[in-house]
């Protein structure tokens, strides 16, 4: 079984993914606790560092390393800062690189880091892995053409080492109009799950900005994309529609009960699997925000599958 090191981890989306696609996961590392809570409670086996990633000193030797490290400064709902030193953790995933010499490296961000105004960083990325020793790819997936229930577009960047001399393919859509499959629809994704889960739903007034651009989805379509803040977390499709009244202004069409989704549906529709569980330490908030701030485990999966026979 190929083993693999994991940073930037949150609550463990990437590393669900990549025992779905038959890694053995040595250890895992993030500062957040809470975190690691939900992680621990469904990947008990993994070594789980919580700390800052610059205070450790020394790294397992691994097949893959693999990151998510934090992209505040690039999402479009972040503050879009690119000079914030959260932005260049990327150094820290290249220490760990140049440390372990693993055969591959994966690593996943926002679509905001391709943005012309983010070029610059983004090119210092790269550059950074390649001169690591590595043959580095990058491309922009949906996690819906994976098999998620959400429309979710993120940059992968992959790595091969050098001098295995292999060139990385990423993978053809699974799902959608080009696929074999067609796209998993919310309907798919919730099945089961009961329509009005008391407590588990964020119930705040929905607030003007919320109120400034429609954020549902039907039944029989792809959900708008999982946040981590619980008060703009997408409609439920119970909800009555939103209708257009002018410039970033929506109304709902009745006086029917409307709701957000709730965390373990967001779990659902991020493509964690049904039985994820979530310890009871965790407050639904950060229960919100962990799933919210999660790699879709079925798209990590579709790339760590499509890695060549290297191990």
């Amino acid at each position: 079984m190929p083993t693999a090191v994991s940073l930037f981890t949150g609550c463990g989306g990437s590393d669900a993914g990549l025992v779905e696609a038959g890694f053995d996961i040595l250890m895992a590392n993030d500062i957040l606790a809470y975190a690691a809570e939900v992680y621990r409670a469904n990947l008990p086996e993994t070594d789980y560092r919580v700390c800052s990633v610059e205070d450790i000193e020394s790294f397992p030797k691994a097949d893959l390393l693999v990151g998510c490290y934090p992209c505040q400064g690039y999402s479009q709902g972040g503050a879009r800062e690119a000079g914030r030193d959260i932005n260049y953790l990327f150094r820290e995933f290249g220490r760990a690189l140049r440390a372990i010499k693993p055969r591959a490296f994966i690593v996943e961000n926002v679509s905001g880091l391709t943005r012309a105004d983010n070029k610059e960083l983004f090119n210092w990325q790269l550059r950074n892995f390649r001169s690591a020793g590595y043959r580095v790819s990058w491309q922009l997936l949906n996690a819906a053409d994976f098999g998620v229930a959400q429309e979710r577009h993120r940059v992968i960047i992959v790595g091969v080492r050098s001098d295995i001399g292999v060139t990385f393919q990423f993978p053809n859509p699974t799902h959608g109009p080009e696929a074999s499959r067609p796209y998993m629809t919310i309907r798919d994704a919730l099945k089961g799950l009961p329509e009005w889960p008391e407590g588990e739903f964020n119930a705040e007034p929905f607030h003007w900005y919320y109120m400034s651009r429609n954020r549902r989805r039907g039944w029989d379509e792809t959900s708008k994309t999982i946040v981590s803040r619980a008060r703009h977390m997408p409609l439920h499709p119970m909800s009555p529609e939103l209708v257009y009244k002018g410039p970033d202004t929506y109304e709902f069409s009745s006086m029917q009960p409307a709701r957000r989704f709730s965390y373990r549906e967001a779990a659902r529709l991020q493509g964690f699997t049904r039985d994820i569980d979530f310890p009871d330490s965790c407050g639904m908030y950060t229960r919100y925000k962990v799933i919210g701030n999660a790699v879709p485990p079925p798209l990590f999966a579709a790339v760590a599958k499509a890695l060549p026979s290297i191990w």
